[in-house]
């Protein structure tokens, strides 16, 4: 009889709860058993751990192996401990001496040659492990994995482990690559053509994280401005890289140190379903709102969405997070995202274009619009018309635009003075800070008061529209709001206008 130890890791969303591996072989008909709320994947590791142990050259036991992952009402997913199951079979039969394994914390999937593969969630692990054992990993899985800063081993094989364990063939501590240059895959602002006022909103966007609605007929650069967003945005903290890299390690997204601090930017099709925005599934995953965390999610062509669809994005907007709930389990994902959304002002395309020749009705524009909802436009805190740009801006002699490294300036400005004042960018400010934060000059609060009664804007647009003012305020780094930014804030607004004229 013999009994071994090990520690490992489950992961369940974003957490990576500790589970304790126990191998027990003990006399009986030989027979292999796993327990301790083991999924299928896992369940079929059996037979990945016998073939891997012996085309490893190790003879197999034949004897009763009980393997115990506790706790035992935690749910379990994967190949994440075969691994840990093979080296606790070596130990509990005597192949290895089980004071070796004291101290690590052991993660892979085996082959059955006895390769080892990598495993979705390794950053999260490493990163709730921290320093308080050395984590054994595949090679795969090294490089984030030592993001975290622990100590990392890497192998390629269960023979290559047991190898380290005996002394025979030490591995190497893996050290975290941090590239001091980023490779810039953004594009750059310059293309667009004309479009001033929508690039003014672009960098009040940027500046403070605000969400935006850009409106339009076609081929006015609705995309174009969206996708040059991220440009413009201040690279990711170490923090922030860290949580992104963690959502994408999840979903077993190979890791890029090269584009390390950029923001992503995520851009689902219109018949994206309300699952694959929020996440879910019998073991939860993360849908594009958490996938966009630190980043922009780009929804074009706004009202061809199910209408179900966006009304999911509210409590996230709000939260900054997204709960999952199955039958069984419940994993919380970040979704602190930036929304950036395009649409046409009617189902043509063309009301209101000085070029375009729009033929829909009165009714089926208002139905166009109608799909997105009030409490959704609410947490929208901008939305501007992008109209046609002038043909003398699309000559070859036009003069140069603006680029994007020379408004990311400003925006870098911008946003400092608001860590400095709050520690966080000004869409993030809670109902409490801002009659503080903003401290509107008394005109500015009068154009405000005046706004909300003439365009019947909500309590929630006002503040929006207070936070906005406060970004301008920043970008011109001037301590108090005045009435000019708030007429310019309020100027982002337009579908509140049109509320009223109707």
């Amino acid at each position: 009889m013999g009994l071994a130890i090990l520690q490992s890791r489950a992961q369940l969303g974003l957490d990576a709860p500790p589970v304790t591996v126990e191998v027990l072989l003990s006399g009986g008909l030989p027979c292999f058993s796993i327990v301790g709320l083991a999924e299928t994947a896992l369940r079929e590791s059996k037979d990945r751990v016998r073939g891997a142990i012996i085309n490893s050259g190790f003879d197999f036991p034949q004897q009763r192996i009980t393997v115990n992952l506790g706790p035992a009402d935690l749910p379990k997913a994967g190949g994440r401990f075969d691994l840990a199951i093979a080296l606790g079979i070596l130990v509990a039969s005597g192949r290895l001496p089980a004071t070796d394994l004291d101290g690590y914390e052991v993660y892979g999937e085996l082959a059955l040659n006895g390769a080892l593969r990598p495993v979705s969630g390794m950053l999260s692990a490493a990163m709730q492990n921290g320093t308080a054992r050395v984590l054994l990993v595949p090679v795969q899985n090294a490089a984030e994995a030592a993001l975290a800063g622990g100590s990392v081993y890497a192998a390629n094989s269960l023979l290559q482990v047991t190898a380290h364990l005996f002394g025979h063939e030490q591995l190497n501590p893996i050290v975290a690559e941090h590239p001091q240059e980023q490779r810039r895959t953004y594009r750059d602002l310059a293309d667009v053509k004309g479009q001033r006022r929508a690039k003014r909103a672009l960098e009040i966007t940027a500046a403070g994280g605000h969400n935006l609605l850009l409106i339009g007929p076609p081929g006015t650069g609705k995309s174009m401005l969206a996708k040059r967003l991220p440009g413009i945005l201040p690279p990711l903290s170490e923090s922030e890289a860290l949580e992104t890299a963690a959502i994408n390690s999840l979903l077993g997204k190979p890791l890029d140190l090269t584009r390390w601090l950029e923001r992503p930017f995520r851009s689902p099709h219109h018949t994206a379903t309300a699952v694959a925005l929020v996440g879910g599934g019998s073991n939860p995953r993360p849908g594009e709102i958490s996938r966009s965390h630190n980043g922009v999610l780009f929804l074009d062509e706004l009202p061809e969405f199910s209408r179900h669809v966006l009304e999911v994005l509210r409590e996230p907007m709000e939260a900054g997070r997204i709960t999952i709930s199955r039958a069984l389990r419940q994993a919380d994902f970040p979704a602190q995202f930036q929304l950036v959304a395009a649409m046409n002002p009617c189902p043509c395309g063309y009301f209101g274009d000085r070029l375009g020749d729009c033929r829909c009705s009165a009714d089926r524009i208002d139905a166009y619009r109608r799909k997105i909802s009030g409490p959704l436009l609410d947490r929208i805190d901008m939305h501007l018309e992008v109209p046609r740009p002038p043909l003398e801006a699309l000559r070859p002699n036009a003069p140069l635009e603006e680029s994007s490294s020379a408004v990311c300036e400003r925006v870098m400005k911008a946003r400092l003075i608001q860590m400095d004042r709050s520690g966080y960018c000004n869409a993030r400010m809670e109902s409490r800070e801002i009659a503080t934060a903003c401290a509107l000059q008394p005109p500015a609060w009068e154009l405000l008061e005046r706004a909300m009664e003439t365009f019947a804007m909500s309590a929630r647009a006002a503040q929006r529209a207070m936070k906005v003012a406060r970004t301008i305020a920043d970008l011109a780094e001037e301590p108090v709001v005045n009435s000019l930014h708030m007429s310019e804030s309020l100027g982002f607004r337009c579908l509140d206008r049109k509320a009223e004229r109707q």
